[in-house]
């Protein structure tokens, strides 16, 4: 057997589920997955990294789009004091980096009616006294995957701002990075989600297209239309859905409008 068969035939394949498919000669690189060195393909993400390892997510894998917050991970570069933060289905691997998932961080959640709370911020102060231990050490935006300004929203609460609170956590996706490195011991995914309801029920100022909306429902005014879906076969709903007027990909806010109104 010559040499170049022999080299093809260590060439690592895999081919399971969502795991990589290897091109012929791939590079790989040493991580350390909880300690434990493992040699991974370098254009992996730490997630598809992992399953290359051989690890199965039973928790902390979600959506795999940097959406849903479930896979926060927790690394360090080899010779580098530095902590970094990231998204295991978004972060792609390096050599010698040392890794360390935390799939969940216990962090305290008040327990609140929405309807019964007011909108006025001295309601979270008093669900959430311990945003007053804060003392500006940033380390909460630091370890935010999204970018999102932890430390402005906090403060923004502090000082009544609830809008301004909202505003600054609306990318937050809850992943809990921040409640890990709180010298504070605040929750702040948690405070910033109240503060986005409270936002949202009692500030933000209702649509009064919504309202027509609504009206329209309870009055009855769709349930024909309804009825008549729910008597169609998978195949003429398919047909429906696929011949359907589409608004087309760029056009601008407000500007298009399709030509069968009844449904409006």
């Amino acid at each position: 057997m010559c040499e170049t068969e022999q080299k093809k035939q260590v060439t690592p394949r895999v081919a399971t589920g969502d795991r990589a498919i290897l091109p012929e000669g791939a590079k790989t690189i040493p991580v350390y997955i909880m300690g434990k060195k493992y040699e991974v393909p370098e254009t992996l993400t730490i997630m598809k990294a992992m399953e290359f390892a051989g690890f199965h997510f039973l928790r902390g894998a979600g959506c795999r789009g940097g959406i849903c917050g479930a896979c926060p991970t927790v690394y360090r570069m080899a010779g580098d004091y530095k902590l970094h933060f990231g998204l295991a289905c978004q972060t792609v691997v390096a050599a010698d980096m040392y890794l360390a998932q935390i799939p969940f961080f216990p962090a305290n959640r008040a327990d609140y009616s929405i309807d019964e709370i007011g909108g006025l911020p001295e309601a979270i102060h008093a669900l959430y006294p311990e945003i007053f231990r804060c003392v500006a050490c940033n380390q909460c935006t630091k370890a935010c995957p999204m970018d999102v300004d932890v430390l402005g929203y906090i403060s923004a609460l502090k000082q009544g701002n609830i809008e301004k609170a909202a505003k600054l956590s609306f990318d937050c996706i809850q992943c809990g990075l921040c409640a890990s490195r709180c010298l504070g011991e605040i929750p702040q995914y948690h405070v910033a989600q109240l503060a986005r309801r409270v936002y949202g029920r009692y500030i933000l100022p209702n649509a009064e297209h919504l309202k027509a909306r609504t009206a329209a429902i309870e009055s009855g005014y769709y349930d024909k239309m309804l009825d008549e879906l729910e008597k169609m076969s998978k195949e003429e709903l398919e047909k429906r859905y696929v011949e359907r007027e589409r608004e087309p990909d760029f056009a601008e806010v407000g500007s298009w409008k399709p030509e069968e109104t009844r449904y409006l």
